[in-house]
């Protein structure tokens, strides 16, 4: 059983930043991609990836985020967290952690592991 558990969401305005950051107990997943999906509020958007990390450090972004957004991990610490830059309002959204054995895997939203999510909201 793996538990993650994210923090550092909030309300900033536009341009501004924000650091979320997402620790993973339970088993350990030094071997594991880790990454952040997110989900906006209106109806039928659905929850989209945002970013990914595998244990070696290759990370992949959606082009969305690409130049903006920087995820990084401590194996060491079973941490994961995603550093926001020029945040935008369409960026307003449920942000989540998830892990899982593969990219693929993750990429795929396929992993049963899940985080319950930290809300963003970035005003105009």
């Amino acid at each position: 059983q793996v538990q993650l558990v994210e923090s550092g969401g909030g309300l900033v305005q536009a341009g501004g930043s924000l650091r979320l950051s997402c620790a993973a107990s339970g088993r350990t997943f030094s071997a594991a991609a880790m990454g952040w999906f997110r989900q906006a509020a209106a109806p039928g958007k659905e929850r989209e990836f945002v970013a990914a990390i595998g244990w070696s450090g290759f990370t992949y972004y959606a082009d969305p985020v690409k130049g903006r957004f920087t995820i990084s991990r401590d194996n060491a610490k079973n941490t994961v967290d995603l550093q926001i830059n020029s945040l935008k309002p369409e960026d307003t959204a449920v942000y989540y952690c998830a892990a899982a054995y593969s990219l693929d895997e993750l990429r795929s939203q396929s992993s049963d592991y899940w985080g319950q999510g930290t809300q963003v909201t970035v005003s105009s």
